[in-house]
């Protein structure tokens, strides 16, 4: 790892296009040997967001959800936005309850992902959540997401699942598999 890169001087940023949900910035950047570039990014929020691994005894507790962007359900692990003010903890607890109607006494952070960095400035919280307990809360959800109860011990088989595909399930899959392996 090279902690001497010297960063970019960012010499203006502009936004050059804006949806209800999106705002894409043009960012024209220096490099220390005076190159020069212009990078398109989506415009930090500061929000990050929480996917929980559930587990219910020997099961993982998946749900299935519309992906608008592919035009099917996908198979994972529930998520959400954490809201402000919330702890990371506070917001897999209440994605939790919201989508799978569970609760979790024990709540573990394995890691916190990045989503291709060079276009996004969000960050993924990935939360193990164990001693689950029924708990429902409404949640902003359009329609019911079916649960999938899947072995802990046949966890690796989701990877051979046609509509488990997303990279964040996946890398939230192997970490599951190495914090239970320790």
């Amino acid at each position: 790892m090279n902690n001497n890169l010297q960063k970019p001087r960012i010499l203006s940023i502009e936004t050059v296009a804006r949806s209800r949900l999106f705002n894409v910035e043009s960012v024209d950047l220096e490099f220390s040997n005076g190159a020069r570039r212009v990078y398109e990014r989506m415009r930090p929020s500061g929000r990050q967001a929480v996917m929980i691994v559930p587990m219910l005894g020997e099961d993982l507790l998946l749900i299935r959800e519309y992906a608008v962007g592919i035009e099917q359900y996908e198979l994972g692990f529930p998520k959400g936005l954490i809201d402000p003010g919330e702890t990371v903890f506070e917001a897999a607890n209440r994605e939790l309850m919201e989508e799978v109607g569970f609760g979790a006494e024990r709540l573990e952070l394995l890691t916190t992902l990045t989503m291709a960095p060079s276009y996004f400035s969000s960050r993924m919280n990935i939360v193990v959540a164990q001693g689950l307990y029924p708990q429902s809360r409404q949640g902003d959800e359009p329609e019911p997401m079916p649960q999938v109860r899947w072995p802990v011990r046949d966890m690796l088989a989701l990877l051979e699942e046609p509509d488990f595909r997303e990279a964040r399930n996946i890398s939230a899959l192997f970490l599951t598999q190495r914090w239970l392996s320790r």
